[in-house]
């Protein structure tokens, strides 16, 4: 019999730590080689992390949201398959234990041993009749907001106990309104709740911190008149064939955007802080951020300056369903040079996204509406618009070139058929 301890391998490269999400196997169980027993985080990318050998685990060590080193002992394994049914059990008691000790912490029964009394009934009250309670009891109720002339008590001649109160609030009672004649008002919310910023969401707040403390943004909203656009829009969808996909206007934004960014070269880049380098891309891989039952995530759509509006929508339905399905690779998840955002679906009429680390840029899609405007002629005309929201790098890009950026954007959207030439 032999004990093989696994350390936390290398997940990526560069990467000399990863934190715990998920351990998918537990002490006793019987494990195989290739097997995923353990999903990581690093930056924001989640692995699945594989077994090396046969065998049974005898001992884990670290628990989600823990960051662990890598090359960490993280799990022990007997490898020859000759273990006695009893030492997966002597690991098994240790982890229920705890489970027993706490069932006797809320003892919620001892304050129920009344309730076996058959005589223990709730007592009827004549109308107008004072309840009877203890002076705790009393303040519990007060402190509620209970009015104890709704509360059933059955303690001796209807008084009423703690157990009383407790199961009246359990089964939903509320307060009859002291001045409101009996009338039944909002019950008062007490739940809270503690979880653990762990995985995803935990790297999320990291960036959100450090861009907002590293970076000075720049704040850029232009109104944009998109009547053209979803008159077109709406005719290639009706017109487009089987096997292409339906347009938003994410794709026509993004097609614009990469038209207009080689004029803006220092919008399409990555910012190096500590070593004050700034790399321009000639190529534009789109960031989209995509909201996933995980979190937010920056599936990139590589080369998008490549790609025509069909194209673009088809890829960018693969990568947000492969983010939302938690099966984007780490390389899909990766490498954008500049990020566009959308609550367009939501509402909203301004925003102030924060840039996604090292970018420099951030675009923002808000909500669309039909509004009134003067046309040439002077006359009012229904036009639909939705405003651009867009932050900037300021130590990088300067806000006269963040304008010329978004109304170039601007440019194209406003007149759609500039997108094909």
């Amino acid at each position: 019999m032999s004990e093989y301890r696994y350390k936390l391998p290398d997940v990526g490269e560069g990467v000399v730590e990863a934190e715990i999400v998920e351990w998918r196997i537990k002490v006793g169980d019987t494990v195989t080689e290739d097997q995923p027993i353990l999903d990581v985080m690093t930056d924001k990318a989640t692995v699945e992390v594989p077994c090396a050998v046969n065998g049974v685990v005898t001992k884990i060590v670290g628990e989600p949201g823990d960051v662990i080193p890598v090359g960490t002992e993280i799990l022990f394994i007997q490898t020859d398959g000759a273990v006695p049914a009893e030492e997966p059990a002597k690991e098994e008691p240790k982890a229920e234990a705890p489970k027993e000790e706490k069932k006797p912490e809320p003892k919620p029964e001892p304050k129920a041993e009344p309730a076996p009394n058959p005589a223990a009934a709730p007592v009827v009250r004549a109308e107008g009749d004072k309840p009877l309670a203890s002076p705790a009891v009393r303040q519990r109720a007060r402190d509620a907001d209970i009015d104890l002339a709704t509360v059933p008590g059955t303690g001796p001649a209807g008084r009423i106990t703690h157990q009383d109160l407790d199961d009246f609030i359990a089964a939903g009672g509320r307060l009859a309104a002291r001045a409101g004649g009996g009338r039944s008002g909002p019950a008062k919310r007490t739940g809270v709740e503690e979880t653990k910023i762990i995985g995803l969401r935990r790297k999320i707040a990291e960036n959100m911190v450090k861009a907002k403390t590293t970076i000075p943004h720049i704040a850029y909203v232009e109104e944009i008149d998109l009547t053209a656009l979803e008159d077109l829009r709406k005719h290639l969808n009706a017109t487009k064939r089987d096997d292409q996909p339906k347009l938003t206007l994410i794709p026509f934004l993004a097609a614009a955007l990469c038209k207009a960014l080689p004029e803006t070269p220092q919008a399409n880049a990555h910012y190096d802080t500590e070593a004050g380098v700034l790399t321009k891309y000639e190529a534009v891989h789109l960031g989209i951020a995509t909201a996933t039952p995980n979190g937010l995530m920056v599936p990139t759509i590589k080369h998008a300056e490549a790609m025509d509006v069909w194209e673009l929508a088809a890829e960018l339905g693969r990568l947000a369903k492969a983010a939302r399905d938690g099966k984007a690779t780490k390389d899909e998840l990766s490498g954008s040079t500049i990020t566009i955002t959308s609550l367009g679906a939501i509402g909203g009429l301004v925003t102030t996204p924060v840039i996604n680390l090292p970018e420099t840029a951030i675009i923002g899609v808000n909500k669309m509406q039909e509004l009134p405007r003067f046309d040439d002629g002077g006359r009012v005309v229904p036009r639909k618009l939705m405003n651009l929201s867009s932050s900037f790098d300021h130590r990088i890009v300067d806000g006269y070139d963040a304008a010329v950026l978004i109304q170039r954007v601007k440019g194209y959207l406003e007149n759609p058929a500039t997108l094909f030439m």
